[in-house]
């Protein structure tokens, strides 16, 4: 295969202080082979290798990667801004491996069909080989969960590729699987340039690409894929709305309509991005919203005790402001702009402090555009039907929400939410138990518990005739 070689490097720029924080080698054509040599090598053993032994190792990665969690939160906090006290991911990883570990001898588990005396019918999921896993860098820890240990346990050997944001963590990753156990070859970590990976996936070289990450990205491994029937497992971005009815308890939904909001500075493809709230109550929501936020404090993510760092680059906290800028020039009015006090912080230019938009419409872009940031951005509605209206009038559907006490008009409302994940009297969560994915621009594909290690093999029939004749 004719990939480019010779030394080549990268950096990541903190967004904490724009200092350099790491620079590394991306992967020349010689190391990319060697280690797809080593996964070709290493999936037969590991694919006949009993169920409960492959869990068990994948349990003892969780523990390990646990064990290593302040230097991978400290890791966090530096490559992508995440406040240090909010930035160890590793127990929700290891209880991802936990959980799979529970449900994967049934899921696993051959599966009945009508049979007689003579024929026996059932289907066997097999793992489907080689994956190839690449990884945005919002969650850069709790991800490998969906994108690592989830084909393991199915069987699969995985190359993973981390955002070259979080390339630290795909390292303490690999090593902490071979700490527990792991056999050679059955998970590495590569560190691609985009042009390399899509070379590698147009190829053919994997059975499944698996991606977390943006729109953009996910088209370009789509259009990489196409012709070579690779399964591609698309998890990409969000517009998500929430609709607050009248009757909703507005003060127990303010604060965690805020969380989804600010959390990890809006950095999350299921953040809320537009909020529809009934206009009998819309001033009263505005106003308790506002002071909610107040509470949102935005500072330095390791020096202090921040509720939000910076968002994870310059050019991305530009895109925010722009945004912002252009519905505000637009007629949408800024209730808590903190500009000023920001430079009176001296904090940089990757920090965009959480703040409420109102007076916006689906004539502006940041309604439209997905905006991964903290920004809370109502619009009133006079109806349910309205409501629905706006909710779907988008081109992403990965989750949405909707805050009510008539839980049975709340699930008929859902019925007609157009997205993969829908929540009453929730927001901004990726429920472990429950399948994970989207529709329209959102993805392809499920992860999560029976669904991801459905989706990580095939059904392979056997038809079993013990009598000829």
């Amino acid at each position: 295969m004719n990939l480019h070689p010779g030394a080549r490097t990268f950096s990541v720029t903190s967004p904490v202080d724009g200092s350099t924080y790491v620079t590394r080698f991306y992967a020349d054509g010689t190391a990319i082979e060697a280690a797809l040599t080593r996964a070709r090598a290493a999936l037969p053993s590991w694919r006949r290798m009993p169920l409960g032994e492959r869990l068990a190792i994948l349990l003892r990665f969780g523990e390990e990667m646990k064990a290593r969690a302040a230097p991978l939160a400290e890791m966090v906090a530096w490559q992508i801004g995440r406040p240090l006290w909010q930035a160890d991911e590793t127990p929700r990883l290891a209880l991802i491996g936990q959980l799979l570990s529970d449900i994967a001898p049934q899921t696993l588990a051959d599966v009945p069909y009508p049979s007689d005396e003579t024929i026996r019918r059932y289907a066997r999921p097999v793992a489907g080989g080689l994956h190839l896993s690449i990884c945005a860098w919002n969650y850069p820890t709790a991800m490998l969960g969906y994108l690592v240990t989830s084909p393991l346990a199915a069987g699969n050997v995985v190359i993973f590729k981390h955002s070259p944001q979080t390339p630290l963590i795909a390292e303490v990753a690999e090593e902490a699987f071979r700490a527990a156990g792991g056999p050679e070859g059955v998970f590495q970590s590569l560190h691609l340039d985009h042009a390399d990976a899509e070379r590698l996936i147009a190829s053919g070289t994997f059975n499944a690409v698996n991606f977390i990450g943006s729109v953009n990205g996910g088209r370009r491994v789509h259009a990489a894929a196409a012709g070579t029937f690779t399964q591609v497992h698309l998890e990409l971005g969000g517009k998500d709305p929430t609709y607050v009815r009248a009757d909703a308890d507005l003060d127990a939904a303010i604060p965690l309509i805020a969380e989804g909001t600010y959390s990890n500075a809006g950095q999350s493809c299921c953040s809320v991005e537009r909020i529809y709230v009934d206009q009998a109550i819309h001033d009263r929501f505005v106003d308790a919203l506002v002071a909610e936020t107040a509470k949102w404090t935005i500072g330095h993510p390791i020096g202090e005790k921040p509720m939000v760092g910076p968002v994870v680059r310059a050019s991305a906290a530009d895109t925010i402001r722009d945004l912002t800028d252009s519905a505000v020039r637009a007629g949408a009015r800024r209730l808590m702009p903190q500009d000023g006090a920001l430079k009176a912080a001296g904090l940089g230019a990757a920090y965009v402090a959480p703040e409420v938009l109102v007076g916006v419409d689906h004539g502006m872009q940041i309604m439209r555009d997905e905006l991964f940031g903290p920004v809370a951005c109502i619009q009133p509605v006079g109806s349910d039907d309205q409501a629905l209206r706006l909710m779907n009038d988008s081109d992403f559907g990965l989750s949405a929400s909707i805050w009510t006490q008539d839980i049975d008009r709340g699930v008929a409302l859902l019925d007609e939410v157009e997205a993969g994940t829908v929540y009453l009297n929730r927001c901004d969560h990726a429920d472990l138990h429950l399948p994970w994915g989207g529709i329209k621009n959102s993805g392809l594909g499920r992860t999560n518990g029976r669904a991801g290690l459905t989706e990580a093999t095939a059904a392979k029939a056997y038809h079993v005739r013990s009598v000829i004749g």
